[in-house]
């Protein structure tokens, strides 16, 4: 009875009734509109929190809550599934590879001009910190998550997202010491931007599969642009 409670809600969600930050009616409420108990409505709540889809908060201001919407549980399972085996980096890192070698054959097409510069700046500061011993791989992050952006697809940068970071850390080999890696990933990031910049995806796409399959374990032959 409670699936069929979580059903009717992502029903009002899904057709707009619900929004984004707005308190759900109380138990009581529910259970009368529904004609269930409220045992079942709390079921159902319960269920929905597990979701992601609202945040149940106790106290005198509190109630259940639809969230805003967030990769945090896909990405949470999807760490689950390497954790426990089910895929492996190397299943990881080819996903990121697909994803990023798409990301910047649209970037060539639809990048603005100010995604442009958001991405020469980054470039900037990541060699200014390069030259004084102070980079952190955060500035890589910053660099993908700007270019997943000038793509101008929002499912993109959604996904994205989820093969990034702990994600993508997840596929990392230590070939190279880390300065001389933090190095090559600068000088790559710059390389990219110009291949972007030039509108050459040949080039672009070349050196985005270098970057990604220098840290990588998966077959290279697959990926390979020369």
């Amino acid at each position: 009875m409670s699936g069929a409670i979580v059903e009717q809600i992502r029903d009002l969600i899904r057709s707009g009734h619900l929004k984004p930050g707005q308190r759900l009616p109380s138990e009581r409420e529910l259970a009368e509109r529904f004609k269930v108990s409220r045992v079942t409505v709390r079921d159902a709540l319960r269920a929905l929190e597990t979701m992601g889809l609202v945040d149940i908060r106790v106290g005198a201001a509190g109630g259940a809550f639809l969230t805003a919407p967030s990769t945090a549980i896909v990405g949470e399972g999807i760490r689950n599934m390497l954790m426990t085996g089910v895929i492996s980096p190397e299943h990881v890192a080819e996903v990121r590879l697909i994803i990023e070698l798409g990301i910047v054959r649209l970037a060539i097409a639809r990048a603005s001009e100010d995604d442009i510069e958001r991405l020469k700046d980054i470039c900037a500061r990541s060699e200014a910190a390069l030259d004084a011993g102070a980079y952190e791989t955060i500035l890589s992050t910053e660099f993908h998550t700007c270019l997943a952006h000038a793509a101008h697809n929002p499912a993109i940068e959604m996904v994205a997202d989820l093969f990034r970071g702990p994600l993508s850390m997840a596929s990392v080999r230590a070939k190279d010491p880390p300065a001389l890696s933090h190095e090559m990933s600068v000088r790559e990031h710059v390389s990219l931007l110009d291949a972007i910049t030039a509108g050459d995806l040949g080039e672009a796409r070349r050196v985005m599969a270098k970057h990604l399959l220098r840290k990588t374990n998966v077959d290279e032959s697959m990926f390979r642009m020369d």
